[in-house]
């Protein structure tokens, strides 16, 4: 089983970026699809981006595509996402997750672990 810790979230003006980390202990990502949601409040949570088990194939929202990136380091157990030109309407609480029953995953329902998230709060 394998614990996940965000951080890296904070207040940032409106075309500003924040890289967000997600560590993990108690095992090896390196056998996971891992994930990056948010929930904004009175909102659903939804999918912001994601990264392979195997060969890091990445896969967006659209509403993120092209600002954001997903990126994972194997040997620091750690996966990032790095937000640049940030929007007010990416205020939201980010958690990532892990899976490993899928090679890649865009459902909440298909991620067995999950962080607590960290804020990331954009003024315009």
């Amino acid at each position: 089983q394998v614990q996940l810790v965000e951080s890296g979230g904070g207040l940032v003006q409106v075309g500003g970026s924040l890289r967000l980390s997600c560590a993990a202990s108690g095992r090896t990502i390196s056998v996971y699809a891992m994930g990056w949601f948010r929930q904004a409040p009175g909102k659903e949570r939804e999918f912001v981006a994601g990264i392979s088990r195997i060969g890091g194939n990445t896969y967006y929202a659209d509403s993120v595509k092209g600002r954001f990136t997903i990126s994972r380091d194997n040997a620091k157990n750690t996966v990032y996402l790095q937000m640049i030109s940030l929007k007010p309407e990416d205020t939201a609480i980010y958690s990532c997750a892990a899976s490993d029953r899928y090679y890649y995953a865009r459902e909440s329902t298909e991620y067995d672990y999950w962080g607590q998230g960290t804020q990331v709060t954009v003024s315009s």
